[in-house]
């Protein structure tokens, strides 16, 4: 926070104006001062004494008259405010001042949006006497009441400040309250403001008691100020008066008075043990204010005048109540000017004018600290910048395109650092083989519409495959509608293919139309007694998941219905290893009336439950714990914990490709390695279901990056249906599922994280700044690896570094400052 101060000296007729700031700049200006400011003033004291002359905290000369005359002094006393700040506001408009005043505004214009603290000398009573407070310099640059903060300072100071920071307590602070003589007074409702701070505040009070010694009642005082525990807040309500011999005085019982003088060892000694703050709520405080700053206080307010009791007793209640809401002095103090002034005038005219802060220029203001829970819950309350932008990161974090874009760029960086640090799977052979239909095939085979697939040219790749021993095969093509002739041809090669010895495993497409109606295979291509069908819909960039949903029963999918088959098969060719009966082992048969699902997972559940060696990892999935926040985020339009397909492994790892046509030519070696074979759209523009180009999906940046890797001049634009469920399938047959932890959540505990690092940083800056960007670092190593590790979890890195920024740069900014 920015100080300028302003020190205005009286010499006979004219006045100076200095106001120094920054390193060393400083501005001085001559201005006359007008005698008749000082009678304006005199006639408002006047009117203001006269309205208030009951129960005043202070000793008033009588101001009487010899005949009783009936005046409206409450009407005088307005007049009198108007009249004497409309020529104080005048005179400190001159011209003369202009440049100081500008001066004043572009600083606090260049803070924005900090605030700026003005601090204010007078080097006599009659300049100090005026309401400087009430300086309207910031209407006069439009700048908001709060920009520029006026507080006053003595014009000797001859002790540093005893505290400049304030105390890091872990118990409650410490108040002494003495309540003065009551003689006129009441204090029941200071004394019930004071004691509602008891849940931040140690409070501890010290009256006059009838008959009490008054000797033992100031060493009472006395030895209670220098207590060894120390206090934080001194607080007195009471008469007192301004006595510049004796520093001011304070009346502590009826006709008895102690002098700032009779205590200043005693106040020397809590200033050494914590004293921070007081408040004089008495009358003609001023050079009481200038004694406890020139001792070292770091602040205190004071009333200037006299003042009511009643208007005490408000003043206090409400400014005690600011403080309970952890505002600092400055900000309480003008609350509570502000509501006299709006609220209370008619009542109480002109008594907003009457406080004033004294500070030490060296000191932050104070303020009460929260306590235990109740500290540790402030200081998370977030600021309006950091609610701005937490929501901006929020807002971002929820859609489904930026989490589509993160994800992408994530599983680049994954590409590359499985790439950079020798992580990359190793396979003799990928497990499964893309026979593609591509642009090439379809025109060799002279096919003039591939929508729908010629069937004849379909069962020719069935026969090409069962010729090369293919014990399961996946149809990647829907085929609900029939296609004459061709239908019997790819009907007879299909049950060619499943009337061998070891019969081949034919998993075919499915899906649901827009009116809910399945679309199967026709019974006349193949029955659900020999053959298996799945739903071919996929999610780009996700795993697909089936539905336990009673209400609505979906087939397995595609990629999951050949997993099982993959197991099963395995399991068969070990049968005797393992003590197997292998025809207790399904395996389509032509002439099988019992669904061949059923069948599949009738023995799949009975299997499991003597040995348990065959996994379902979709039901493992979908039974997992935390299966019910998946369910909840679909829900809100959200993927929370939805595994992801893994695009950071080379595409070589996961799959093979060949070319229809090259199948056909044999091309294609004798023997065939591979475990699983599935016919597919090879990127042609017509593959899809309805719509043209619905089976190309846009490349991922990590498949992108691995071809660039491997042939840059043989790279595809797009990525087919069938490469997408390869890397699926790879997943399901590798028991891996890789789940991403949502961004929310992590923002969240960034949250907490940040919010504890600020603070720490302005303890130490670069200590802190080190910590953070290390943590940071390795935090982002950490997640790559884990990514990798068997644990399989994705842990943003992007929004919640981007969180820790919006906590940590300011807090940066602030301790530059």
């Amino acid at each position: 926070m920015a100080h300028l101060h302003l020190k205005i000296q009286s010499i006979e007729q004219v006045c100076l104006f200095e106001l120094s700031w920054g390193k060393g700049q400083h501005l001085s200006v001559m201005l006359f001062y007008p005698q008749y400011l000082t009678k304006i003033y005199q006639e408002w004291q006047e009117c203001y004494l006269n309205f208030y002359q009951n129960s005043l905290r202070g000793r008033v000369a009588d101001i009487g008259c010899i005949e009783t005359i009936i005046v409206d002094w409450q009407a005088k006393l307005v007049q009198a405010e108007v009249k004497l700040l409309s020529e104080f506001h005048k005179w400190l408009r001159s011209a003369e001042l202009y440049e100081i005043r500008t001066t004043i505004s572009n600083i606090a214009k260049q803070q924005s949006p900090i605030p700026v603290t003005l601090f204010i000398t007078c080097n006599c009573l009659e300049l100090t006497r005026l309401p400087w407070e009430a300086w309207d310099i910031n209407s006069e640059f439009s700048l908001s009441s709060e920009k520029i903060k006026i507080v006053r300072k003595p014009i000797n100071i001859y002790q540093t400040v005893r505290n400049v920071k304030q105390k890091n307590r872990s118990q409650k602070i410490r108040v002494l309250a003495i309540l003065g003589d009551d003689t006129d007074l009441d204090f029941q409702a200071e004394k019930q403001a004071i004691i509602k701070l008891n849940s931040i505040a140690y409070i501890e009070f010290i009256s006059w008691q009838p008959g009490q010694n008054l000797t033992e009642l100031k060493t009472k005082i006395r030895n209670t100020i220098v207590s060894k525990n120390g206090w934080d807040i001194l607080f007195f309500a009471g008469h007192s008066n301004e006595n510049d011999l004796t520093g001011g005085e304070i009346s502590i019982a009826p006709n008895t008075t102690l002098s700032l003088t009779e205590i200043t060892p005693a106040i020397n000694i809590a200033l050494e043990r914590g004293l921070q703050f007081a408040i004089f709520n008495s009358c003609n405080g001023l050079s009481i204010a200038n004694t406890l700053i020139d001792l070292g206080l770091s602040q205190v307010v004071v009333m200037r005048e006299p003042i009511h009791n009643s208007v005490a007793s408000e003043f206090l209640l409400l400014f005690l109540k600011s403080l309970g809401q952890f505002k600092d002095v400055y900000e309480a103090l003008s609350t509570v000017s502000q509501y006299f002034k709006l609220e209370k005038n008619l009542e109480y005219p002109s008594a907003y004018l009457i406080p004033s802060l004294f500070c030490h220029p060296e000191v932050s203001l104070f303020r009460l600290e929260p306590f235990g829970l109740q500290k540790n819950v402030k200081k998370m309350i977030p600021s309006r910048y950091e609610i701005i932008a937490i929501s901006s990161l929020i807002l971002i974090s929820l859609q489904l395109p930026v989490q589509k874009f993160l994800l992408e760029r994530r599983l680049l960086t994954q590409a590359i650092y499985r790439q950079i640090t020798g992580q990359i799977p190793t396979s003799s052979n990928p497990p499964v083989l893309l026979v593609q239909i591509d642009e090439k095939s379809i025109q060799k085979a002279k096919i003039s519409n591939p929508r729908p697939m010629n069937r004849k040219y379909l069962a020719s790749l069935v026969d090409r495959l069962v010729q090369y021993n293919a014990k399961i095969i996946g149809i990647n093509y829907l085929l609900d509608r029939h296609q004459e002739k061709n239908d019997e041809i790819l009907a007879t090669s299909i049950r060619n293919g499943v009337n061998q010895q070891n019969p081949t495993w034919f998993i075919f497409a499915a899906t649901r139309a827009a009116n809910g109606e399945q679309l199967e295979v026709l019974p006349q291509i193949a029955s659900t007694n020999w053959s298996l069908q799945g739903e071919l819909d996929i999610l780009p960039g996700y795993m697909q998941l089936s539905s336990l949903s009673a209400s609505q029963p979906e087939l397995p999918h595609f990629t999951h219905l050949i997993a099982q088959a993959q197991q099963l098969q395995r399991l068969y060719s070990t049968a005797e290893n393992f003590r197997e009966k292998p025809k207790e082992i399904p395996q389509p048969k032509l002439n099988s009336q019992i669904n061949f699902l059923q069948r599949v997972n009738s023995f799949i559940q009975s299997h499991n439950n003597k040995t348990g060696t065959l996994k379902d990892l979709n039901s493992s999935i979908m039974q997992s714990p935390l299966q019910p926040i998946r369910e909840f985020s679909y829900y809100l339009g959200q993927m929370w914990l939805h595994p992801i397909v893994d695009y950071s492994i080379p595409p070589k790892q996961i799959y093979h490709r060949i070319s229809a046509w090259q199948l056909l030519k044999n091309e294609q070696q004798n023997n065939n390695k591979h475990q699983i074979t599935i016919i597919t759209p090879g990127g042609y523009g017509e593959a899809g279901i309805s719509v043209d180009g619905e089976d190309n999906f846009e490349l991922p940046p990590a498949i992108e990056y691995w071809q660039n890797l491997e042939n840059s001049n043989a790279s595809s634009s797009v990525m087919t249906g069938g490469e997408v469920q390869a890397y699926i399938l790879h997943h399901l047959l590798e028991q891996r599922l890789l789940v991403p932890i949502p961004d929310l959540w992590m923002i969240g505990i960034a949250i907490f994280v940040g919010k504890y690092l600020s603070f720490q940083i302005q303890k130490n800056r670069w200590k802190y700044l080190l910590i953070v960007v290390a943590s940071t670092t390795i935090y982002g190593l950490v997640s790559l690896q884990i990514y990798l590790s068997p644990i399989a979890i994705v842990i943003p890195w992007l929004l919640p570094s981007a969180t820790l920024c919006i906590y940590i740069l300011p807090a940066l900014q602030n301790q530059t400052k």
